[in-house]
């Protein structure tokens, strides 16, 4: 019976010339393997079988007439839901298959040669997982090598480093990274990533330009007071400073694009390359690149920089010296921000409307925000982390509303105990949450869920015994649920990336 089933199938699904990949079967009487096929059909691929009340061809499968480019059922609605037959359902179905057999060419014997998958049954499987640390590229940021980059390990994922371009610029088109390469290593030793700035100004200090252009002849720095403090900046109406810093940009982009060690870049001109000069001399031009020159830097990054994410200061909303308001199309460069005075007393009048220039609420979606804690006061180094909260808010609402996946917070280790920037750290970025864990003998379905306050922003893979599903995690938003296919049907389900370094591990939450 089961045979003589299957001939009318494929019979008049040859003929009705349907591009449908596989027919499945199920053999008459099998109630609940239908209904099981029924639940767990979903929207895999899978092939739907019909329900009893279908009249005609009784508890027979066929093809659902919902699936996904496939056509109606083989038999009309009619046909299949007719219950004054002239004769039997067997005895139909049994003249059908001679009839339609003579009319294929087929012979009686040429059954046994037809294969048919069988239905893909998945099975719901026990998971249990708690994510009980701060995630990769995620949470509260120390300096790199700063007198407590080894007292807070098991707290922080990331570190921080300020990086003078003249200690790889040794010529036109001449690198040394050895000095570079080795702090990247040493972080990565201890299963931290690095945030890099590359700058040319610090307060107190000389430029970081290189020497061979400092020693032209065309070459003329101009130097004033910050904080104080006697500050040389570099003069960018030099033409060779400029293709410099554009080629030695292209270099990082070729060396670093895909390299783990580095989280993110942050970039930008001023003091601290935090895109603005508050003090000392700031003509535009001179002290200050051009709007031309920026614009040219900005497209520069936005084109060699294929994985690797760079960000700059909300700073840079600014009128005056920077690009932006002049040309707001600069902003549609794929790069994400930071706000170098989190959470100070006067952010929301201040620094907010800058965030808003940038129209952070979509950007995040597919470059990071971050930025460092306050130094406006001592005040604010000192509660900015405070559970009751700084000036009325308290971080973690902050990091919610600006979607953050990383904080600058250099003192905190000498403010608050280790469990609170855990915590803090913690209630940064993208979190995981598995929401469905089914297998068959072949293949795993998994759904998860992001109930952080960012994505990921680099590709992360559900895996199941080695083997990885074809869809990355990378950019699922918050509160957004992705479903996920793995070709293998046993093993444990892990989050694989090519993005962490060693000792590194993207957790999720699974009650199931």
């Amino acid at each position: 019976m089961f045979k003589t089933t299957l001939m009318v199938y494929l019979a008049c699904f040859f003929l009705s010339s349907c591009n449908v990949g596989q027919v499945t079967v199920l053999s008459p009487g099998n109630n609940d393997a239908n209904n099981t096929q029924n639940n767990a059909g979903g929207d895999m691929g899978g092939t739907k079988t019909s329900s009893p009340s279908d009249g005609g061809l009784g508890n027979d499968a066929r093809t659902g007439a919902d699936m996904r480019g496939r056509r109606d059922v083989l038999f009309s609605d009619d046909t299949s839901s007719s219950g004054d037959q002239s004769m039997s359902n067997d005895a139909a179905t049994d003249s059908n298959t001679a009839d339609l057999s003579s009319d294929m060419g087929l012979s009686p014997d040429a059954e046994a040669d037809v294969v048919v998958d069988p239905i893909e049954v998945f099975t719901a499987r026990s998971l249990q997982s708690t994510i009980d640390d701060v995630q990769p590229m995620t949470g509260i940021v120390l300096w790199a090598d700063s007198w407590n980059s080894g007292n807070t390990k098991d707290d922080v994922q990331l570190e921080y480093s300020y990086y003078a371009p003249n200690k790889i610029i040794k010529g036109k088109n001449s690198y040394d990274w050895n000095d570079f390469d080795a702090l990247l290593d040493r972080v990565a030793a201890r299963g931290n990533q690095v945030i890099p700035r590359f700058y040319y100004v610090y307060p107190g200090a000389q430029t970081t330009v290189p020497d061979y252009i400092k020693s032209r002849s065309d070459y003329d720095e101009n130097s004033g007071s910050v904080e104080g403090k006697q500050t040389s900046f570099p003069d960018w109406t030099n033409s060779e400073l400029q293709d410099a810093t554009i080629d030695f940009m292209t270099a990082v982009a070729n060396r670093y694009d895909n390299d783990p060690r580095i989280a993110f870049l942050q970039v930008g001109f001023g003091l601290w390359g935090e895109y603005h000069i508050y003090q000392g001399p700031n003509q535009l031009g001179v002290d200050f690149p051009s709007h031309a020159f920026q614009k040219r830097f900005i497209n520069h990054l936005n084109s060699e920089f294929k994985t690797l994410h760079w960000s700059i200061s909300v700073d840079a909303a600014y009128q005056g010296l920077s690009a932006f308001p002049a040309d707001q199309s600069l902003a549609n460069a794929d790069f994400g921000l930071f706000d170098d005075s989190f959470m100070h007393q006067s952010h929301q009048q201040e620094n907010e409307p800058n965030w808003n220039f940038f129209t952070y609420k979509t950007r995040f979606l597919t470059s990071p925000h971050g930025g460092e804690f306050s130094y406006y006061t001592e005040f604010d180094q000192k509660n900015v982390l405070n559970p009751a909260g700084l000036h009325g808010k308290t971080f973690e609402s902050f990091s919610k509303r600006f979607y953050i996946s990383y904080m600058i917070g250099n003192d905190q280790p000498g403010y608050s105990f280790k469990n609170r920037i855990k915590a803090a750290g913690m209630a940064t970025g993208y979190k995981f949450k598995v929401t469905k864990f089914e297998s068959s003998q072949s293949n795993t379905r998994v759904e998860i869920e992001n109930t952080g306050v960012a994505t990921l922003y680099y590709d992360a893979y559900p895996t199941v015994g080695g083997t990885r599903s074809p869809t990355s995690l990378k950019g699922l938003a918050p509160g957004s649920t992705r479903s996920f296919l793995v070709a293998k049907g046993t093993g444990d389900l892990t989050i694989s990336s090519d993005r962490l370094v060693q000792g590194q591990t993207i957790q999720f939450d699974a009650n199931l």
